[in-house]
């Protein structure tokens, strides 16, 4: 009698069923992998088969929908290649496509179930991968050493007499006050200001390209020197209400008669840069180290037009951790609130020779097999691997229509089974009624 092919199908169809209930219920899960059930029919010695057998339940690891969250520690995958490498509490190596992250008590980016994310060190790409902890401490100020100082000082302007003496609390002693933020050790900040000042033209010898210089003549000069009349810019230089002792001469800024700033001199020497010393610029009760600046004027001018700055100084205070930014490439970048970033470490991916032979775990995570073969690590966007986008979720890839339809074909599937059976139990009757 034929009672073992209908009861195998009613398994089978049975499995279906619960394959796609358990596809329909995850439907909304972020990460999730749908999921069918393979089947092969059942020989002996005879040629008629003895029924349906399941052979596997296979994964559907097509990507889902990417949808954004903003939340910035979500990570999606944006892309087939690649799994998020998790370690669980117990040590134990998990893998998942599920991007919804948070930070712990700890600090470390964790999923809901605790499973810490991993990657490589900042700068060590490729090294043993660890558990990814956002930084927790101030970042350390840095002093301003430098200052970029690119201007144009108005040519039309009125010289100052010599006879008046620079005093930064009388403006008619001066042409132009600039001020810049500078910071100390400490990240303390200050105001740095540089007065200009202009005073009557000068005769200075310069070097300048020779006009009839000639290459083929061994006696030929590249370079002449010439006298010529320059404007002349005094530049002096105040921490808060603490003016530098210039030590003699000031700073001085020299132009030609076509407004370009002369660097090459001879008498006297034309730098470019100033190097300027304030050896006591803490407060009081917090004493910082000397703090030693150098503003460096290349490509000022002085046109015949208003005043223009454009100064740029380095150097920071010391700034809170504020967010965390993931970039394609799995860098992670830490914001800071004094507007300095700093790489806590990058993102590591896994992919599989066989990603069907990944073993389910639950929770959205797989584990290695000897089937998968070993999780084979890289960068996002290398390597193969996908690059990953921040911000975001992939979520579940099930088809709610099409998992409908298998469902009607999977009920009608059991009916007629159970409907072989029911003829069976017929047929048995009959037979047992024959006299």
């Amino acid at each position: 009698m034929g009672f073992g092919q209908g009861l195998s199908g009613l398994n089978a169809a049975s499995q279906t069923l619960d394959v796609i209930g358990n596809n329909i219920a995850n439907s909304g899960t972020a990460g999730f992998k749908g999921a069918s059930a393979k089947f092969a029919d059942i020989y002996a010695s005879s040629s008629i088969g003895l029924g349906v057998q399941t052979t596997a339940i296979s994964q559907n690891f097509k990507v889902g929908n990417l949808e954004s969250t903003g939340n910035q520690y979500d990570i999606a995958i944006d892309g087939p290649t690649g799994f998020f490498r998790l370690v669980d509490t117990n040590g134990e190596i998990l893998f998942s496509r599920n991007g919804q992250f948070l930070k712990d008590k700890d600090h470390y980016i964790v999923n809901a179930q605790g499973q810490q994310l991993t990657g490589y060190p900042p700068g060590l790409v490729g090294a043993n991968p660890v558990p990814l902890q956002i930084p927790v401490g101030n970042v350390a100020p840095m002093a301003t050493d430098k200052i970029q100082a690119t201007l144009n000082l108005n040519g039309n302007q009125d010289p100052i007499p010599p006879t008046v003496d620079f005093n930064p609390e009388r403006p008619d002693t001066f042409n132009t006050a600039v001020p810049a933020t500078v910071y100390d050790s400490l990240g303390n900040s200050h105001q740095l200001t540089q007065y200009f000042v202009k005073r009557d033209p000068e005769s200075i010898e310069a070097e300048v390209p020779n006009p009839d210089y000639d290459p083929q003549d061994p006696n030929s000069e590249r370079v002449i020197t010439v006298t010529m009349l320059v404007s002349v810019w005094e530049v002096q230089y105040a921490l808060g209400e603490t003016v530098l002792d210039a030590g003699g001469e000031p700073f001085k800024l020299y132009f030609d008669s076509a407004g370009r700033q002369v660097t090459t001199g001879v008498n006297p020497t034309t730098p470019t840069t100033a190097n300027l010393l304030f050896s006591d610029p803490g407060r009081p009760g917090s004493p910082t180290e000397a703090l030693t600046i150098a503003v460096d004027y290349a490509g000022s001018t002085q046109f015949g037009s208003p005043f223009t700055q454009n100064i740029i100084p380095n150097g920071y205070a010391s700034g809170e951790f504020v967010s965390v930014a993931f970039a394609e490439d799995g860098t992670i970048v830490a914001n800071f609130t004094n507007g300095q970033t700093s790489i806590v470490g990058t993102l590591v991916l896994a992919n599989f020779n066989n990603i069907q032979g990944l073993t389910p775990k639950g929770g959205n995570a797989w584990a290695e097999s000897p089937t998968s073969g070993p999780a084979i690590l890289g960068q996002p966007g290398s390597n193969g691997m996908s690059v990953v986008m921040g911000q975001a979720v992939e979520m579940s890839n099930v088809d709610l229509s099409q998992e409908l339809v298998n469902l009607i074909i999977a009920q009608r599937t059991y009916q007629a089974n159970a409907q072989t059976i029911s003829t069976q139990d017929q047929i048995l009757q009959t037979l047992m009624q024959m006299r």
